[in-house]
């Protein structure tokens, strides 16, 4: 590759495949750009990750990801702090890094649009937040990290071998809602301790997680800071009230709810494993940090 290549992941499996007849027409869309488009091989998200890496490494000219967040969350961990210009043609269930960094949502407009930015020479830079776990390993993310009550769900979910798609998220929440205790978390925010009792923690650069929940309404991902919102113990009755807020993001109303900006976060829990972008990340405790203009969007 070189670096006027175009290098593209696509996850065909994104958005449960309802997407998969569009690959053609966003590579004939990238290629107005007037640059060499290469589809990146990979059978596995481990490989497209490292697919990733050795296109940077060889020297392209920009990195774009087909499909959703999970997809992005690959992508980025090898353009991020990179020169390498990105860009996001939306086309998974959740799309909340496109959302929350103005990428349009149609996917042919995202991919017009991106060959428009590469011709002109043009990208925006963006911020992605920066992990640092407990065994030194360094992972980067680009919407919102969850460690509470969703972290939980997600992991159980991730274990069940039945029912397929998101019936299985579905009874993961029903079985975690049976069990729902507060934990004590470790919270420091830029060296002030913030540690509190409670059932959900999010960390966000951008406003949404689960495909449009606005988990951190007012989060920016161009500041320069990550917004932080906590919730005090709850029992299933407000957990389950709470939820239609969150579509809303009027949930940060409810004195229950707590709010928070910061550059850097330390944030620790027993038995609690961190999933950012739907992907899991690693157990608490965890450092996250806001990296500005991390990544040069192509929008």
């Amino acid at each position: 590759m070189t670096s006027d290549d175009i290098a593209v992941l696509a996850n065909p499996r994104a958005g449960r495949g309802r997407h998969r007849g569009l690959l053609p027409g966003v590579l004939e869309r990238l290629g107005a750009s007037g640059r060499s488009v290469r589809l990146l091989s990979a059978d596995s998200a481990e490989d497209a990750e490292k697919a990733c890496h050795r296109a940077v490494a060889e020297g392209i000219g920009a990195l774009v990801a087909v499909g959703g967040d999970g997809t992005v969350h690959r992508a980025v961990q090898a353009v991020a702090g990179s020169r390498v210009g990105f860009g996001v043609v939306p086309a998974g269930t959740g799309n909340d890094f496109a959302a929350g960094t103005g990428v349009p949502a149609d996917p042919m407009t995202a991919a017009t649009a991106i060959a428009h930015a590469v011709r002109d020479g043009h990208a925006t830079p963006v911020d992605l937040a920066r992990v640092t776990t407990g065994q030194g390993d360094v992972r980067w993310y680009g919407a919102v990290l969850a460690a509470g009550f969703d972290a939980i769900v997600n992991e159980r979910a991730n274990r069940m071998r039945w029912p397929r798609g998101p019936r299985r998220y579905d009874l993961a929440i029903v079985l975690e809602m049976a069990r729902l205790r507060p934990r004590r978390y470790r919270l420091e925010l830029d060296g002030v301790d913030r540690s509190f009792t409670g059932v959900l923690v999010a960390v966000g650069n951008c406003r949404s997680y689960g495909g449009g929940m606005l988990i951190c309404p007012d989060a920016d991902p161009t500041d320069g800071l990550l917004d932080v919102v906590v919730a005090a113990p709850l029992g299933r009755g407000a957990m389950v009230r709470l939820k239609p807020r969150l579509r809303r993001g009027t949930h940060v109303t409810d004195p229950r709810v707590g709010s928070y900006r910061a550059r850097e976060i330390r944030i620790g829990a027993p038995d609690i494993i961190g999933y950012a972008d739907g992907e899991r990340v690693a157990a608490l405790p965890l450092v996250i940090s806001c990296e500005p203009g991390a990544v040069r969007l192509l929008r």
